[in-house]
């Protein structure tokens, strides 16, 4: 798929699911998560997405489709009924929508890629569609790179950009103090030592210096 990876703010969007199986069970509560009003098609859900606030809705017509697909934002096809996917897909793209495709991702415009999230760090990763095993594997492989250490130099460059884009116009000079800031000898050892209030400090001592 041609495109670039962004991330999408979803606690307004409208989000339909076509199928109640594992996939778009998993990816309804993925949306839910983030506060988007998500509908299911299906038999049954769970009462996790039940509590969430998922609503179940069955269709027996077309127009039933065509009905939903115009009150959603993005639409989640990952049914195994191939005749209701196809025609879920194809009023989805005559109206412009975003479009996930969990049995053919090459006919969506969108892509729900794996991801994990530890403290303000979230990633996804995205094969291609080739092989959803390794991006599993990765996924691990990154989660255990991850320190408790890169968190609190993100809780510290935080701390000091707020500060500079009070007190300092130009981006380029904010630039240089953050790079200044986040190798700083000290501060790294008091991040090292688990001393975010301590290093908050001395960066502010920079600062005001």
């Amino acid at each position: 798929m041609e495109g670039t990876s962004l991330f999408l703010k979803t606690n307004d969007k409208k989000v339909l699911i076509i199928g109640s199986g594992e996939v778009g069970s998993r990816r309804a509560e993925r949306f839910l998560d983030t506060r988007a009003e998500v509908i299911i098609v299906g038999n049954t859900i769970s009462d996790m997405l039940k509590d969430k606030g998922a609503t179940l809705k069955s269709i027996k017509s077309k127009e039933d489709v065509d009905t939903l697909v115009k009150w959603a934002d993005i639409i989640i096809i990952a049914s195994g009924d191939n005749e209701l996917n196809e025609y879920v897909g194809k009023v989805s793209k005559d109206m412009e929508k975003l479009v996930n495709r969990a049995d053919y991702p090459e006919k969506g415009n969108i892509i729900v890629p794996t991801k994990f999230k530890i403290a303000d760090i979230e990633i996804s990763i995205y094969t291609q569609g080739k092989s959803p095993l390794v991006a599993k594997k990765l996924r691990e492989k990154l989660e255990k790179a991850i320190s408790e250490k890169d968190i609190l130099e993100i809780e510290v460059q935080d701390h000091v950009r707020s500060i500079l884009k009070d007190k300092i116009d130009s981006q380029k000079k904010r630039k240089e103090i953050l790079y200044e800031i986040a190798n700083n000898n000290e501060i790294v050892k008091l991040i090292s030592e688990g001393k975010l209030n301590t290093a908050k400090k001395y960066a502010e001592d920079i600062i005001n210096s």
